[in-house]
């Protein structure tokens, strides 16, 4: 079984995005401070950052499920990050789930560990039948 770089930059960007989504809140609602008392509007376009940044979390897990799926690797992280940054995606008000889901979504994807129905290619094991 292979390991993929793609699942190891994956679950580092779970965790950037773990790191983004603990202080989205405090960079939203500062913004919205400082436009309500100077008339402003940043606070959209740091609200949108965050959101990028969840739904680029979302491509890029439906990414590494699909190669993992092929390379037999275990999908669990993967599934998991794509739920993690949905879960911020639709809205910031689910950070902190999203947070806790993503850090089991880094850990499990960066493991990379065969699928259950992985079969090792190179078992010489005498007792396992061959065709």
């Amino acid at each position: 079984m292979t390991r993929l770089k793609l699942n190891t930059w994956t679950g580092v960007l779970d965790i950037v995005n773990c790191v983004l989504f603990a202080i989205s809140w405090f960079v939203i609602f500062s913004t919205a401070f400082s436009d309500a008392s100077n008339g402003g509007n940043a606070t959209d376009s740091a609200a949108n950052f965050f959101y990028a940044m969840a739904w680029i979390g979302v491509v890029l897990n439906i990414v590494a499920l699909i190669q993992s799926r092929k390379h037999n690797i275990s999908l669990v992280g993967s599934v998991l990050g794509i739920i993690g940054s949905a879960l911020f995606g639709f809205t910031a008000a689910l950070a902190f789930p999203a947070m806790v889901v993503l850090i089991v979504a880094a850990v499990f994807i960066m493991l990379q560990h065969p699928s259950k129905n992985y079969v090792n290619q190179s078992n010489n094991d005498p007792q396992t039948p061959t065709n």
